[in-house]
């Protein structure tokens, strides 16, 4: 890989079309609220072009290097958003459960966690480690998207950051489907450079048990609701304008 990641043409995208929240006269229940919320997967960004390039073996070293290189912005991210949602949560309950997901991230120690295993994919796929670490190839325009994300879990009310973590309801079929597809497509990636994804399909479902149970325990009006769709339309907003922004940089 050269030492400089070529990204001409980058502008951050956007859809072509607005996220229509569901409207109801009376609160849902459990159920109906899980399914309401379950309803949003065609907007998950599993359905974006690139990552049907993806999985259809058509991307090239490059793009999967401008790929893995800055979306470990994200990586990094999340368990500051995590810290977010704990500082802002009273209930002591959900504090100690939610704080597995940094531990998941961070590791208990170095060179442990989901953010290490991040850059070993990066490794694998020919970006040194060194270039993943100080995120030089990361475009202004990620960065920014991700920092959105941490102000999000910051402003908001904590069950509504919650509620924005429940994209994690269609994690499980990105994981298994790069798990498939990247043997497949591309044999020149190693088998160990998949760990994060495997560890990601144990990890992702005890996530979603848990944010799923808090926003069906809190979010019992109309209003609370209705703001618990908003937090997760944001949330499917924010992951397209990053693969959108990744795409139209290393378009070829």
């Amino acid at each position: 890989m050269a030492t400089t990641l070529d990204t001409r043409n980058s502008e951050l995208g956007t859809r072509n079309y607005k996220i229509d929240l569901p409207s109801y006269d009376a609160p849902l229940s459990p159920d109906g609220l899980e399914a309401a919320l379950r309803s949003f997967h065609g907007l998950y960004y599993v359905e974006h072009p690139f990552h049907k390039l993806m999985y259809e073996g058509k991307l090239t070293r490059r793009q999967f290097q401008g790929w893995v290189a800055n979306r470990l912005a994200y990586q990094r991210v999340v368990p500051r958003k995590d810290g977010a949602i704990l500082s802002n949560c009273p209930d002591p309950a959900v504090r100690r459960e939610w704080i597995q997901r940094i531990v998941d991230h961070d590791g208990t120690r170095e060179g442990e966690g989901g953010i290490e295993l991040w850059i070993r994919l990066g490794i694998a796929l020919g970006v040194p480690r060194e270039e993943m670490e100080d995120e030089r190839h990361v475009l202004p325009a990620v960065r920014t998207i991700c920092e959105s994300y941490v102000w999000f879990c910051k402003s908001r009310p904590w069950v509504q950051a919650c509620a924005s973590s429940l994209t994690e309801l269609f994690a499980p079929k990105i994981h298994a489907q790069r798990i498939e597809s990247f043997p497949k497509h591309y044999p020149w990636i190693p088998d160990a450079g998949l760990e994060y994804f495997r560890s990601r399909l144990v990890q992702a479902p005890r996530d979603v048990r848990h944010g799923l149970a808090i926003v069906q325990r809190h979010c019992t009006t109309v209003e609370t609701q209705r703001q618990a769709f908003k937090a997760l339309a944001f949330k499917l907003e924010m992951l397209w304008s990053m693969i959108d922004t990744i795409h139209n940089a290393y378009r070829e």
